[in-house]
This record gives C-alpha cells, structure tokens and sequence, in this order.
C-alpha cells in the first residue's frame, strides 16, 4: 500500500473511531444496582459514555477510561440538607465546568463543581456542529476524576495551603437548585471551598488581611513597593504540583493569602481546580503523537519519572517567570529536600487511600508506588525548573521610585540589587538581590515602570551577562559606566528619548524612541 493511500487509511479510521459511539452526554450516573443500605449514599459511575471500543482505543486511548467506568459509592447532595445547608449564591461562569458559588449559614464560601467536563465551547463556532467537538470531549476521559481528593494530605505535609474537596452525587429528582435544577440533576461533583475572605480559612492563617485571584495580587505587586510574593512558599507549591504531574496551572488556578508583617505585605499562594493531576494521555495512536515534544507538549501524562519538566511548567510559563525570579539554585535544593522530608510514605499511602475504594483497588498501588518513585526526583526535578527559569530573568519594579544597581563581578557573574527608598510610609528595603551566572543566565530584563527610577550599571570585566533596561514611564536617570571586553556591547537601553537623563558610556546600545509602547511590560497576563 503506497504511503498516500495508508495515510488515507488511517485517516478513515481515525473518522470512524471518532463517530462511533458518539452520544457522550450522559443523563444520569446513577448505577442500576443494589444501592447501600442505611446510608444517604449511591452507586454511581462518573462517565459511563468514555466506555468506548477496542477500535475506538487503539486510536484514542484506553486514558483513565476504567476510572470513570468504576462504579463508586457517593453521598447524596442537597443544597438545604447537606451538612449544615447552603444557600445559592450565583452560578459560575467556566466554559467547560458547571459549577456554582455556594455560602453556608456562617457566611463560608464554597465551590460546587461538576466532574465531567463539556469542552465543546472552547471550540470555534466552525468546529462545534463537527466530529472535532467527540474527539475534544471523549479526551476528557485523559483526566483522573478522583484525583483532587487524593491533594489535602500531600499539601498539608508539604506546608501547601490547600482546599479539601469532597465528591456528591445530585438525585435525578432534586429540585433544590431552581432553575438550575435540570443542569445539575444525576451528576457527579465535588464540593470544596472557596477562599473568599480570611473567615472562609477555618485553620486560621494569622495575620490575613484579605484573600484575592492573581490578577487583583499582581496589580497591587506591581503598583506600590510594600506587597511583595513569598517566592519560597510559591516554589514549594510549584514542585508540589510537579510532584502530581499537574500541568494545568496558569494563573487563574491560584488564590493569594495578604499576610502583613509590619509595613509589608506578603501573598501567600493557595492553589486550586487539581483537574489535571495524574493525567494519562499518552497512549493512542493519536494521542500519543499529538502530545510528543513538538506538538501539545503540555498534556504530559503522570508516571512515575518526572521526565519532563518543561511540559509541565508551560501553562505556568507566565507566573513563573514573575513569581520565581529571586530563588537561587540553594533555594530550590533546599525546598526539594524539605518536601522530600516531608512526603513520607505514611503521608503517601493515606492520600492514596483517600480515593473511592473501588478505584484504589484499580490504579491504588501503582499511584502510590510511582508518587514514591517521584519523591526521589523532586531535587533533580528543582534543579531543571530552575535552569529552564535562570535562562532568561525579568525584574520588574513598582510604580513608584526604585533603585536598579547593577554590578559586573570580574568572575563573569552579574549582582542585581533593586532598593526602595525610604518614604514617609516606608522605610528603605531591598527589595530584589541575586547573583547571576554566565553559564546559567543568558540576560537579565530590569522594568522600571511608572515611577521616577534609577538604574546603574558598573564593573570593568572580560565577561559579562547581557543586561536590557527598560526604564518605562517616569523621568528615569539610567547610567552605565561598565565596560566589558569585546566588541559586543552588553547593556541594551529601552526608554523613550525626552523626559529622561541617560548616560550610556562606552558599553551601553541606544534603543531609546519616540514610541511610549516601549513602556510595555504584562502585569497581569491579559
């Protein structure tokens, strides 16, 4: 058979496979079985509609079909009942996740999700009414839908703040959610809670002034000096969810905890949605290719070598790079060998055992041994994370003033320190130092922002790290009095050409302009 005609061959099965058995939207996943006794509990499966052929898998993958097959027992919810009641406060808002905010009779906030998931409206208008729309929803059966219960234990030893989900069913009858009865009628979901306010953390940091998403933490980061993140405490969650092969965290999946300290104010992170955690993807033929390195790298599936960190930093890509910025490689070794203290394997066995039991008796042991097998790696796991984040380092300042101080050391190292003035309302702080290596470190990007900013640059040396300043809006005063041998220059100037005092000596490149764009620096991600 010519290569043309093969091509079209396993095209056509990749159609049909595709088509077959197509009615994905389950009604009900209630079990037509014996139900427990005594108990206001069911029998249910969580996705009876990933039960595809043998002719289906060889294309598409067995996933965790099995896991959303298996039969598990589950209480029953009910929006005036369930604990001590709640109350609606307004549906949520998610593409592909129906989900609700809910608010109990202390004034606690919680999230009500749904465990399958509908992606058909991440889709474009053009592929929606296609077979693109099954093949998207049917690998939704790559997801693990146990695998959030499985977190608390492992982020409570690790020092992780963390929610504490808990799986319900909703009868085919309940009509306690209105008119969005039939939305959540015979379905599986979690409910967990939602940090809204220091009261809704029942463990009781001290000192939380506020809780807040990403977006509202970033913009007050970068608009006055005294909040700042805890890196080390953003690092321990950022392995953490290495540890569980969880690639799916962008910036939305987190909330901050203000800690204030003083005149400082701290974000501590609380992540959230563990959707993604123990993915299996990489079987299928399709599959298989679609997630190789040069294609959906992300969608790296759980096993029990953290073989790729890369894939599973690039939806993350964005906050790590503002939020990781200051460790060095010592940091990250010592927050790997911290968490390797502190996963025991008495802490691993009781998360494991925190699945459905019908579901530890399937995929138990094996999760549990290759966790165990990943624990081993954490410190060369933190070693790559950290390479892939030295390559190339953003710093950015605030608002309003700060001081950039620049020093070429005569080993080819680069020492960048950024100091806040003392004002009325603060006193003076270093707020960023780190020394950079040439063997690690490509170039250094220093943001100025808004304020009326100072940077310097100094050093007579043989070697050196490129450095970009860009001063941004504010009247700047930039100087480089550095050199560094070699025809290359290596401080690069971005400013606009009025409004500022520049000195560029004999090593610094002009690229100062009329165009204010030049100010550009993504704050929040939008």
């Amino acid at each position: 058979m010519s290569l043309t005609r093969w091509a079209l061959f396993l095209l056509g099965c990749m159609l049909l496979a595709s088509c077959a058995d197509a009615d994905f939207f389950q009604k009900d996943a209630l079990v037509k079985q014996p139900q427990p006794a005594g108990t206001d509990s069911v029998w249910v499966v969580a996705g009876r509609h990933y039960d595809r052929s043998a002719f289906h898998r060889f294309f598409w993958g067995d996933h965790n079909r099995d896991i959303w097959t298996t039969p598990v027992a589950v209480p029953v919810f009910n929006l005036h009942t369930t604990q001590v009641g709640f109350k609606l406060i307004e549906k949520g808002g998610g593409f592909q996740t129906i989900s609700f905010e809910l608010q109990d009779k202390f004034g606690r906030t919680y999230a009500l999700r749904s465990i399958d998931k509908d992606p058909v409206q991440v889709l474009s208008k053009f592929w929606q009414p296609t077979f693109v729309t099954n093949i998207v929803r049917d690998q939704t059966s790559a997801a693990n839908p146990y695998a959030a219960l499985v977190v608390p234990v492992l982020a409570e030893a690790a020092g992780v703040l963390h929610t504490n989900p808990r799986l319900y069913y909703i009868r085919s009858t309940d009509q306690s959610f209105g008119q969005y009865a039939a939305l959540v009628q015979g379905k599986l979901f979690l409910l967990e809670e939602k940090y809204k306010s220091p009261a809704d953390l029942q463990d009781g940091l001290h000192n939380v002034i506020d809780i807040e998403g990403s977006e509202d933490a970033l913009r007050l980061r970068f608009t006055n000096p005294r909040y700042h993140f805890d890196q080390k405490a953003f690092a321990r969650a950022r392995l953490l969810d290495l540890f569980l092969g969880d690639w799916d965290r962008h910036k939305g999946q987190w909330d901050w905890a203000y800690i204030k300290q003083d005149s400082e104010v701290y974000f501590k992170p609380i992540p959230k949605d563990r959707d993604q955690a123990f993915l299996k993807m990489n079987d299928g033929v399709i599959p298989f290719i679609a997630t190789s390195k040069l294609l959906a790298r992300k969608l790296h599936s759980f096993s029990k070598n953290i073989d790729d960190v890369k894939a599973l930093m690039i939806n993350a890509a964005f906050i790590d790079a503002r939020l990781l910025n200051e460790l060095t490689r010592n940091d990250w070794q010592q927050i790997a060998k911290q968490l390797q203290l502190a996963l025991t394997d008495a802490v691993i066995e009781k998360s494991v055992r925190l699945l459905p039991a019908p579901i530890y008796t399937l995929i138990g042991k094996e999760i549990t041994q290759s966790l165990k097998n990943r624990r081993k790696q954490l410190p060369a796991a933190a070693d790559e994370m950290y390479k892939l984040l030295a390559a190339e380092v953003t710093i950015a300042g605030t608002d309003l003033k700060e001081n950039f101080i620049v020093k070429r050391l005569p080993n080819g190292n680069t020492e960048v320190t950024m100091l806040r003035p003392a004002t009325t309302k603060l006193p003076a702080k270093v707020m960023y130092q780190r020394v950079f290596l040439p063997h690690e470190t490509n170039e250094i990007i220093l943001h100025g922002l808004a304020g009326n900013d100072e940077f310097s640059v100094d050093g007579d040396v043989q070697d050196a790290i490129l450095v970009k300043i860009y001063g941004g809006l504010g009247e700047d005063k930039i100087t480089d009095n550095s050199h560094v041998a070699g025809r290359k220059k290596m401080t690069q100037i971005y400013d606009t050409e009025r409004g500022n005092e520049i000195l560029f000596g004999t090593e610094a490149k002009d690229f100062t302009t009329r165009d204010v764009r030049v100010h550009a620096y993504d704050r929040e991600g939008n």
